[in-house]
């Protein structure tokens, strides 16, 4: 199915584009979040028009995306976790639970599904955390899980 790119999508493509993905993509990601139309002849047409604009606003949200960067990248967070004697978590760090760590400590909003841990995190020690912002703007924090208490 082929549709019009109306923001740019980390290895997807650019703002304009017209590109073929798979009807599920397209109706159930791109299109129901507003990232892209029905490439008709109409949309095409009107898509152009607006191109511009879209640019300008890309770029202001990528500005936005690189202030939050400045302020987050490379800082550490602290979790404290319930754990056993060898050091294994009783459950893991979710991104969930990383957004609320960041969003109370520095009051910065961070949907969960922009956070990629490199791997899960199920033991104690320091784990680096990818932040997606923006396609083009990524941020690296560390969090470090100690230990609450040991139950035997």
């Amino acid at each position: 199915m082929k549709v019009i790119l109306l923001e740019n999508v980390k290895r997807i493509g650019s703002i304009g584009e017209v590109i073929e993905v798979k009807r599920g993509f397209a109706r159930n990601f791109l299109i129901a979040n507003k990232k892209a139309l029905y490439a008709s002849k109409e949309n095409i047409k009107e898509v152009e028009k607006i191109k511009s604009d879209l640019s300008k606003k890309d770029n202001n949200k990528k500005a936005a995306a690189q202030k939050i960067s400045e302020e987050i990248n490379n800082k550490e967070y602290l979790v404290k976790k319930l754990s056993t004697e060898n050091n294994e978590l009783y459950g893991s760090v979710k991104p969930t639970e990383i957004s609320k760590l960041i969003q109370e400590t520095n009051k910065i909003d961070i949907k969960p599904s922009m956070i990629q841990p490199v791997q899960e995190i199920k033991t104690l020690g320091k784990y680096k955390v990818k932040i997606s912002l923006h396609s083009a703007v990524d941020a690296e924090i560390t969090i470090n899980v100690q230990s609450a208490d040991t139950i035997q």
